[in-house]
């Protein structure tokens, strides 16, 4: 690599250096005038600096041509070449407003897909890797509604909910942005590479603040959350326990200044505690879309377009026919549907957010 390097360069090269850690680099590019002043440093003024001993000689090493650090740069040189492929630097006129507020922005992102989405009004929805059918099926209605709204919805990509809402959105034929705790060439966990290939196709963002060839490690993923919530008007949390990752996400969002929501569950669910718990603490209670987007002060268009619509036509459910003004159970209507338990609830939560449908103590009928 031949100097002088652009402020672009010299960010992904800092970066890459062992030792030298987000909150670190922020610090440091506050005290230097372009980035690449850095990595031409000599010796003393990189001591005054306060730069580790270990970053010190990482420096020194880019600048005597080391080869294994000079490679993982090219490597990330020929990622960006491909389509789609994007890195953004904090202090790049395009970096998102909202993630720029956080206390520890991550300096660096890398993207695939459409950039221009971090810009677009964002709900992040996490929730537990490991719900119930009900929770799930929640999770999915909730974005698909959501994204027909005209909110972005953003989650970690993680198996469970994450996926759950990112298909959501999909499904109501919208984007939805993932952020990864790992590179974005090594897709985790690797059962949902067909996933991120649709969120692509259908026009949507991946995001990670690692370079495309990092692995997973356990501590990234607590410190991806922090771009979930940043990025976010506000955090849902759909179904948590007590030690649910998502608590991190709420715990962030708060102290980021943005809304955290939460869904109740049974008492006697304990996916459902976390969520109790951040009720308690004053988190908004969310039973319907129109909760929180009354909260972010967002109009609800596809309510909207009901309501003028409504009587007109029959809504598009396999369940309508099934349904009538006397109160059916779930199983009742799977076993005349001929749909499982699980879509069965997601239809009937999609026709009562759609305001179709009423749940009472007996179960569900047409409204």
């Amino acid at each position: 690599m031949h100097y002088p390097l652009s402020d672009r360069q010299a960010f992904v090269v800092l970066s890459l250096l062992d030792g030298l850690g987000a909150r670190a680099l922020t610090r440091l590019l506050q005290l230097v005038a372009r980035p690449a002043d850095i990595l031409e440093a000599d010796l003393l003024r990189l001591q005054s600096l306060g730069l580790k001993p270990r970053v010190i000689e990482a420096i020194q090493a880019w600048q005597r041509g080391g080869a294994d650090l000079h490679a993982r740069y090219e490597r990330i040189q020929r990622w960006l070449e491909q389509p789609g492929c994007a890195v953004l630097c904090l202090d790049s006129p395009d970096y998102p407003a909202l993630l720029g507020e956080i206390a520890d922005p991550p300096p660096l992102l890398y993207l695939r897909g459409d950039p221009q989405l971090l810009h677009d009004p964002q709900l992040a929805m996490v929730g537990t890797r490991h719900p119930g059918p009900h929770g799930a099926a929640t999770a999915r209605a909730f974005a698909r509604s959501f994204t027909a709204s005209g909110l972005l919805v953003t989650s970690g990509m993680a198996l469970g909910i994450d996926g759950a809402c990112h298909q959501g959105a999909l499904d109501a034929g919208g984007q939805t942005v993932a952020v990864w705790g790992t590179g974005l060439d090594n897709c985790y966990p690797r059962r949902h590479q067909a996933l991120a290939g649709q969120i692509l196709e259908q026009g949507g963002l991946l995001v990670s603040e690692h370079p495309p060839d990092a692995s997973a490690q356990p501590g990234q993923f607590p410190q991806r959350n922090r771009i979930i919530s940043g990025l976010s008007l506000g955090t849902l949390v759909v179904e948590a326990s007590l030690n649910s990752g998502s608590l991190i996400t709420a715990r962030l969002a708060l102290e980021q200044n943005r809304e955290v929501f939460a869904m109740p569950g049974s008492i006697h669910n304990p996916q459902a505690k976390g969520c109790h718990q951040l009720l308690r603490q004053g988190a908004h209670l969310v039973e319907t879309v129109q909760d929180v987007l009354d909260v972010l002060k967002l109009p609800l268009k596809a309510a909207l377009a009901a309501a003028e619509t409504a009587g007109e036509t029959a809504p598009d459910s396999p369940l309508w026919r099934c349904l009538g003004y006397q109160p059916a159970s779930v199983d009742w209507l799977s076993q005349q549907s001929g749909l499982a338990v699980e879509r069965v609830m997601g239809e009937l939560l999609d026709l009562e957010l759609a305001g179709h449908v009423q749940q009472t103590p007996h179960g569900f009928s047409r409204r």
